[in-house]
């Protein structure tokens, strides 16, 4: 284990580029296989990823917000008490790893956008109580928990083909989370993964621990906003910017929203309220607006990687799905497929398929319909098919920097710094996942 935690290090810290160019050499290969591999000339292909380039834009807005809004509500005083208190649970380098993979994983398992957030900023306090720890095991284990998103409840595949009206209700109809979430091929992946996934991240670090290099290179960022100079208002636009009524006011007015929201629509909590939440719970606690858009201004700082780099993931996906790229992929798979492998040969599918096409509702878009219409020809188990391209998709999240982009920027890492522990962590968890889908 230790040799090969090593060698995985040593590739990705000689050979893995920065996340921007990751995604520019991923651009160029899948460019190159639909060029070569489909009907698609040249220009078709350009144009593929010209026209697809600005379809994430939506969603690039809410990754930033994740970001920005979780570093304003991590800055208030109340939060960093409360995250610098939970963190004195960890009183070691082993317990430091096993208490932030624990919150990661619950966290996702609630909701991913939470759990990303969460995650992250619980491992920079818990690095600060324990600073003896390895800080990039640390953000490692805080991302491995974003395995279990998909069999959790904000699983967008569950939570689809749970929705009336959906797009492949016709072929599988209402699929009801009992069926998808509370299955037992997915309540054991997830059991076995809160169980075993902090042991053998603290495996990792005790099989790391000796090739740890100069601990001053890994420097923890400074979680602190900007210092606010205590200055008596003066003019009318001073005295508006250290208003307390004022934030208390529009905090209140957010706060009568999310009362609304979950009132109306139960526990959903998707990433748009998530961020909502936080948003107003950081406009309350920063007590004015002054206080308030200071820590803005230092929170947007970290966000420049997702700004930048989602666009090229977006033309990627646009170029894997317009050239039938991803189509060929997951009618390979099928072409392969009996009634008892087809839900797990889709798990696979979707593992490489998510390489290229990194979000789980544009994937579901794609390979759903190919899937669930393999399913019900071979007399497969759609419920199951459909959980296979869910974890599927969240399996290789582990080696694929657009997930990871929002932890790394608010630990101020780059992806080559976690990703050899994350192909390990890749690796381990391809087991609990084959038992799940094989034996239940």
């Amino acid at each position: 284990m230790k040799t090969l935690t090593s060698f995985f290090n040593r590739v990705v810290q000689r050979y893995l580029p920065d996340a921007l160019l990751f995604a520019i050499i991923l651009t160029f290969l899948v460019y190159l296989l639909g060029v070569f591999f489909t009907d698609n000339s040249p220009v078709d292909m350009v144009t593929h990823w010209g026209l697809g380039f600005w379809d994430l834009l939506e969603f690039t807005m809410q990754m930033t917000l994740v970001v920005v809004t979780g570093y304003i509500l991590a800055n208030t005083p109340v939060i960093k008490r409360l995250l610098a208190k939970v963190s004195t649970f960890a009183r070691t380098p082993v317990h430091a790893v096993m208490l932030v993979t624990i919150v990661s994983l619950i966290a996702c398992l609630i909701n991913y956008g939470f759990g990303l957030v969460i995650g992250a900023l619980f491992a920079i306090h818990v690095a600060k109580h324990v600073p003896s720890v390895d800080y990039r095991i640390l953000i490692a284990s805080a991302y491995s928990g974003f395995l279990i998103w998909h069999g959790g409840f904000s699983g967008s595949i569950p939570l689809t083909i749970a929705t009336p009206g959906h797009f492949l209700e016709e072929s599988m109809g209402v699929i009801p989370v009992t069926k998808t979430l509370f299955s037992p091929t997915n309540l054991f992946i997830v059991i076995a993964l809160l169980i075993t996934l902090p042991l053998f991240n603290r495996y990792l670090l005790k099989n790391a621990e000796s090739q740890l290099e100069d601990r001053t290179k890994w420097v923890i960022p400074n979680e602190e906003a900007a210092a606010v100079e205590h200055v008596t208002p003066m003019t009318p636009a001073e005295k508006l910017e250290n208003s307390r009524t004022i934030s208390l006011i529009i905090g209140i007015m957010g706060i009568a929203f999310i009362v609304y929201h979950f009132a109306v629509n139960g526990f959903n909590l998707n990433i748009n309220i998530v961020n909502f939440i936080f948003l107003f719970l950081g406009i309350l606690l920063h007590q004015t607006p002054k206080r308030f858009l200071d820590t803005v201004a230092n929170g947007v700082k970290n966000a420049s990687g997702i700004i930048i780099q989602f666009p090229f993931y977006a033309g990627i996906m646009g170029m894997m799905i317009h050239s039938g790229l991803s189509e060929q992929i997951a009618l390979w798979f099928v072409s392969v497929s009996t009634e008892q492998t087809l839900p797990y040969l889709s798990f696979l599918s979707a593992g490489l398929i998510n390489i290229f096409v990194p979000s789980g509702g544009g994937q579901w878009a794609v390979q759903g319909p190919i899937m669930i219409q393999a399913a019900m020809e071979l007399g497969a188990d759609p419920a199951k098919t459909a959980m296979g391209v869910a974890w599927g998709d969240a399996w290789t999240n582990m080696i694929q920097p657009f997930w990871a982009l929002p932890i790394l920027a608010i630990a101020g890492l780059h992806i080559r710094d976690i990703m050899g522990f994350c192909v390990m962590i890749l690796i381990f968890s391809f087991i609990p996942i084959s038992i799940g889908f094989l034996l239940f």
